[in-house]
């Protein structure tokens, strides 16, 4: 059935609060007066954001607040996103994380404030994913929240619990599949295990996870957004349901269980030298020690298969580790935070970051996000100022936009080079506009000292021919200008040498990398933006440029990327063979 996003997203709000005021209304008896039995925490929380927490340093979705004494519900909120974070609880895991006395009355004040005014069904909170989200939370810290309490305020959480559980029950198909639908289920899936009298509630959830697993998660083990961070938050909630079956002595359904062993080797080839993430499709790196965590709690020790994971592909030689967004974009509904990136790249060297992408600026506006998403914000090829994709109008009530025009066709072949490993690929996305097809092959060596890199513009067919030399009339002949862009990381230290003709980048670690191209382009040094979501504001960087003009239905631009300058073993950050074993040593991090 056809349906209009901006309004199923008015209907899904109306029936939200419909459900939460109806799951709140007094009964003649609350259902839930304890757990079945104690909870085990699973989220890992941060000490030093507990502890800006305590001293009243508020920063969420990128925006910091400074209220000391002021409690999270008395902040003038800024956003949407910010509101999110807050009724999600998850920083409940940073104050659990410092754990002491002031840490627990600050967690208790904030919890019960929340009861007192929004427990009555009003409020921001009472969605689907931020419910399920919540209730995680409640539940994983019920011992440290309730240590010490009156019977009254036992009651009133007990109770809250109650009613939240009996709104997601309701509501948790009114979550938008992928991520925030998991995490209604995984929410809904740790009440009925938990709570006293809520154990029929728990069936329905477990077989409906199992649906979502077979639906949302693909045979490479990916999510229709091609996000990385989102596919790690849904393979931790996942590990999380199954640990809660086991702990309550049930089985996990086998279409779970399948859906956690196809996304463990996806998440090890989306996972960089250094064990941070990809950043592509409004990713970001992840939280420090969260990807490793996740894979060691899995048990699933498979490597990534052959090929592409997620319409990635992986180059890894030495200590250097290379991903390629290797696929058309996100479509559809899955394309709300898609990027235009196809054919991008990001190399990092041991614990170094060297090649990014700019990330997600969806923390710092509209328009840092709008230009997050475009192609010169990530480390490809642009065509005439044009992305390989462009944004359709915001949805006049969601304010969504979606990514469309992209590629359709993305041919790649990975294979065996001389002394190392080659990636070879292709994308359609300019021959609309120009008629030109971008290609790009990428050499690693084994030993990772050194990238070489191709890129070619194509116009390959009769058809294609006449629109490049329509384009290049248009240009009156003067060509078609590109940017070939190499963004690098804000610790990167880059210098132009030989008179123009090189960059060296000096890594902290002590590396020196050297970038050279084949003098036939114009190679300059740009200022650039690293963007984190949890910043207040980006981060100043640098980029490589490599600009030149097509004339002919043939251009051929080559580079490489070498290591000149080995890190010396005295100052090395990091000691590690197999870019794809599991961090699970603390020494090792």
């Amino acid at each position: 059935m056809f349906s209009i996003p901006g309004l199923t997203a008015q209907r899904a709000r109306f029936l939200d609060r419909w459900h939460a005021r109806a799951a709140t209304r007094p009964r003649a008896q609350n259902h839930v007066r304890g757990f079945v039995s104690s909870p085990e925490p699973r989220t890992i929380g941060s000490y030093a954001r507990g502890r800006q927490l305590i001293g009243g340093n508020y920063l969420f979705a990128g925006t910091l607040i400074n209220a000391p004494g002021h409690t999270l519900w008395e902040l003038d909120v800024p956003d949407a996103a910010y509101a999110a974070e807050l009724h999600g609880f998850a920083w409940l895991d940073d104050l659990a994380a410092v754990g002491d006395i002031t840490a627990r009355q600050v967690a208790q004040h904030w919890l019960w404030d929340w009861i007192d005014r929004f427990g009555k069904g009003r409020g921001p909170g009472w969605t689907p994913d931020l419910t399920g989200r919540r209730l995680i939370r409640w539940i994983n810290h019920a011992i440290f929240c309730l240590r010490g309490q009156e019977s009254e305020h036992s009651r009133a959480f007990y109770t809250s619990l109650d009613q939240q559980t009996q709104f997601l029950s309701r509501r948790w198909h009114g979550a938008a599949p992928g991520l925030p639908r998991f995490e209604a289920l995984t929410g809904l899936i740790y009440a009925g295990l938990a709570l006293e009298g809520q154990e029929a509630l728990a069936d329905p959830a477990i077989k409906a996870l199992s649906r979502e697993c077979r639906s949302q998660i693909d045979m490479q083990g990916g999510l229709p957004t091609r996000n990385p961070e989102e596919l790690l938050a849904v393979f931790t909630l996942l590990t999380w349901a199954a640990a809660a079956l086991s702990d309550a002595g049930r089985g996990t359904p086998k279409d779970h269980l399948a859906a956690i062993a196809r996304i463990a080797p996806t998440l090890r080839a989306l996972r960089h030298a250094d064990g941070g993430l990809a950043r592509f499709h409004g990713g970001g790196r992840g939280v420090e020690g969260w990807l490793d965590h996740a894979l060691a709690a899995s048990r699933v020790r498979a490597a990534p298969a052959g090929g592409l994971s997620m319409g990635y592909a992986r180059l890894s030689g030495g200590r250097t580790s290379v991903v390629i967004d290797a696929a058309s974009p996100p479509g559809g509904p899955a394309s709300g935070n898609a990027h235009a990136s196809t054919l991008a790249f990001e190399l990092t060297s041991g614990r170094r970051p060297l090649i990014v992408n700019c990330g997600s600026g969806a923390s710092f506006g509209v328009e840092w996000r709008r230009a997050g998403r475009a192609t010169p914000s990530h480390s490809a090829l642009c065509l005439g100022g044009y992305s390989s994709a462009r944004l359709a109008e915001p949805d006049r009530i969601t304010g969504r936009e979606a990514l469309i025009d992209g590629p359709t066709h993305v041919p790649v072949e990975i294979s065996s080079a001389g002394d190392g490993i080659r990636f070879q690929g292709g994308h359609n996305g300019y021959v609309r506009s120009h008629g030109l097809t971008h290609a790009r092959t990428l050499e690693l060596t084994l030993d990772g000292r050194g990238l070489a890199g191709e890129d070619m513009l194509l116009a390959l067919e009769d058809a294609e021919k006449r629109r490049f030399d329509k384009a290049l009339d248009a240009a009156k002949l003067k060509g078609l200008r590109f940017d070939i862009r190499f963004h690098l990381h804000p610790d990167v230290d880059a210098t132009l040498d030989l008179g123009g003709a090189a960059v060296s980048m000096a890594l902290k670690s002590g590396e020196i990398w050297v970038f050279r191209h084949d003098g036939t382009h114009n190679l300059s040094l740009e200022p650039g933006a690293y963007l984190e979501t949890t910043r207040l504001k980006p981060r100043a960087t640098q980029q490589i440029v490599l600009s030149g003009m097509a004339f002919t239905y043939a251009t051929r631009v080559r580079w490489s990327l070498s290591k000149a300058q080995e890190t010396a073993i005295g100052v090395r950050d990091l000691s590690m063979d197999d870019p794809l074993a599991d961090h699970t040593d603390p020494d090792e991090q």
